[in-house]
């Protein structure tokens, strides 16, 4: 890929001398600081070509996990950010009647800065001293206990049942744990979310749980927590496991708040 004519967006910030030091991004680009004249508020780019990184998957990966690494950089250096998606590109502006010259990508991003000003610093106010965790638990319903008698049916057959038998009795117990698995499910997502919300500014839903073969989602959500108030995430979660043996819980961050990075606060690509 060529660089230029196009700047790759990373970040807002509120402007920090040297908090971009040293910092590199996708394939090892160094990265620097653009500020607004007359702000606050800078960018974290670096030159690029017009086009989208593209590449397979394993790559992709890759560039994410490069483009997250130079963000909680920065983010630990500044106390608050509003980072951006992956490929988030500004190109040059080409000419036009009004603008014959057109206008370059920094003067683009810098323009549209500076038109918003008030709004990101005031979200970036918002979000200092704040990280996004992810929370997704599950019920794994080989561990979950059914009432008898019924549950146990399958497993105290005698041999002397036919082989088509003891298939509809294994196959009503496994419809018994899922019904049982999905009832616990319901109620600890009621009780976690409104556990979590006492502790979090923010939650937002992140759609179905991750879920193995035996388990039952019960909820998978981003989180906006203090800095402080991390420890508290985690001691809820340990006390669910600890109350609820079957809960399969994966805690994940501190990260720069992704998830509650408004998508209104994200510069002109085209």
């Amino acid at each position: 890929m060529t660089d230029g004519t196009a700047l790759y967006v990373y970040a807002l910030v509120r402007h920090r001398e040297a908090a971009a030091d040293g910092v590199t991004g996708l394939d090892g680009r160094p990265l620097r600081l653009l500020r607004a004249p007359g702000t606050e508020v800078a960018a974290l780019v670096h030159e690029a070509s017009p086009v989208p990184f593209q590449g397979g998957d394993e790559q992709v990966r890759r560039w994410v996990g490069q483009q997250n690494a130079a963000v909680t950089t920065v983010w630990e250096r500044t106390g608050s950010v509003l980072p951006m998606t992956f490929n988030v590109l500004v190109a040059d502006e080409p000419p036009s009647d009004q603008l014959p010259g057109g206008r370059s990508a920094e003067q683009r991003l810098t323009n549209w800065i500076t038109e918003r000003a008030g709004e990101i610093t005031d979200r970036l106010a918002e979000l200092a001293g704040r990280c996004e965790l992810r929370v997704e638990i599950t019920v794994d319903r080989t561990a979950v206990e059914t009432p008898e008698p019924a549950a146990r049916m399958a497993e105290r057959q005698p041999e002397s049942r036919s082989a088509g038998m003891r298939r509809l009795l294994a196959k009503q117990r496994e419809q018994q744990v899922k019904n049982v698995a999905g009832q616990l499910a319901d109620t600890l997502h009621a009780h976690m979310r409104h556990a979590l919300l006492a502790v979090a500014e923010d939650l937002r839903d992140r759609g179905h749980a991750r879920t193995g073969p035996d388990e039952t989602g019960v909820l998978s959500a981003a989180l906006l927590v203090r800095d402080e108030d991390i420890d508290t995430v985690g001691r809820l979660l340990s006390d669910l496991r600890t109350r609820e043996p079957a809960t399969r819980v994966r805690f994940l961050g501190p990260w720069p708040p992704y998830s509650f990075t408004d998508d209104a606060v994200s510069p002109p690509t085209a």
